[in-house]
Order: structure tokens, then C-alpha cells, then sequence
């Protein structure tokens, strides 16, 4: 597996050394998971932390009636986890499945720790990441509250058309809050009126 992508990822934000990368490469494992496999699910501890080499992901929250609610997709060089679980390694409240064929790079909570005191730059990374998933999270929330369903979709269709295009609809709609018929409405009325 090419883990050129990871690298370059990380060397954005941070430069790492080459004895850093050897060593950081040394602490990770590539693996692949078909179409439909769960990289962690909820109730179970999430013990990796994962970077997309190829693929597509999402993370979602079964609810008692069995319902999905899709709250993150992940693609190629972004980051999957139940976060919460992973940092704090208590049962997930999330699941994370492949939606298409994947391969990902893992770091275990246990190998992340060290790799922290090791490579002190890898915190200021992580640190960064963080930071711009939290910002992304909280203008999530903003914009469900304060934008109808239809602004919402054509928010979600112009930030990230790689994944429009990838995840049937059905999802789409799960991730904003609608239901596919509401969904297909709204999709209805947006060629209408082109």
C-alpha cells in the first residue's frame, strides 16, 4: 500500500525528518476492507485511528428503532474514528463502515502515545486536525438549525462534490437530517428550476 499519501498529508502541516517518517511508518499498519466491513462498531472499543488511502467511509449512530443517522463520510486523505472512543477507550457510540472497497493506514491508541513522545511534532499536528474538525462541526450545527433542507443540500453538493457523486442518496439525506423522499423533492424542484 502507498503511504506516500500520508506523508504529504502530514508534512502540510508539519515537516517530519525522514528517521521520523521511518519511525512513524514502522508504528502504523495498512490494511484493506471490502465494501460493507466495520472498522469499528458501536458498543465495541475503537482502537484505531484511520487514514484513508482509497476509499469511502462513513461513520453513523444506529439509533433503538434501527434508524441511521450518518454523521461523517471519510475519502481519501481524511481521518475515520469514533474519535470519542479511540481517545478515551470506552465502548463507541458510533459505527464506522466502508461504503466502497477501502484501504487505510491505522494508528492504535497505544502506538499514537508513543509516537507522541517520540515525535513531539505529531501532537502539534494532531493538535491542528483536531482543530479544524471541531470548527467544522460547529458550523455543521449552525448551519442545521439555521439553513433550510434545500440550502443545506446545495451547501453540502458544492463543499463536497467528490462525495456526492460516490454515496447514494439515501445517505446524503441521513447526513443532512431529511428523510431520501424529502431529499428526492428537493432534487426535483433544483432541476426544475434550471
Amino acid at each position: 500500500m502507498n503511504n506516500k499519501p500520508l506523508i504529504e498529508y502530514i508534512n502540510r502541516y508539519v515537516n517530519l525528518t525522514q528517521n521520523e517518517i521511518n519511525l512513524l511508518l514502522e508504528n502504523t499498519t495498512n490494511r484493506k476492507y471490502l465494501k460493507g466491513q466495520y472498522i469499528v462498531q458501536q458498543g465495541d472499543i475503537c482502537r484505531f485511528e484511520s487514514f484513508v488511502i482509497k476509499g469511502c467511509l462513513k461513520t453513523f449512530y444506529l439509533d433503538n428503532e434501527g434508524q441511521e443517522h450518518v454523521v461523517l463520510f471519510a475519502i481519501e486523505n481524511w481521518w475515520t474514528a469514533d474519535f470519542s472512543s479511540f481517545l478515551t477507550q470506552k465502548p463507541a457510540e458510533y459505527n464506522v463502515q466502508c461504503i466502497e472497497n477501502s484501504e487505510v493506514i491505522q494508528f492504535s491508541f497505544e502506538k499514537m502515545e508513543m509516537l507522541y513522545q517520540k515525535i513531539p511534532k505529531l501532537e502539534r499536528f494532531f493538535r491542528i486536525i483536531i482543530q479544524k474538525a471541531f470548527v467544522a462541526s460547529e458550523k455543521r450545527i449552525v448551519r442545521n438549525f439555521s439553513l433550510s433542507a434545500k440550502v443545506r443540500y446545495l451547501e453540502f453538493k458544492s463543499t463536497y462534490p467528490q462525495i456526492e457523486q460516490r454515496v447514494p442518496q439515501y445517505l446524503i439525506a441521513s447526513y443532512l437530517g431529511i428523510t431520501r423522499e424529502f431529499l428526492s423533492k428537493i432534487r426535483g424542484q433544483i432541476i426544475a428550476e434550471q
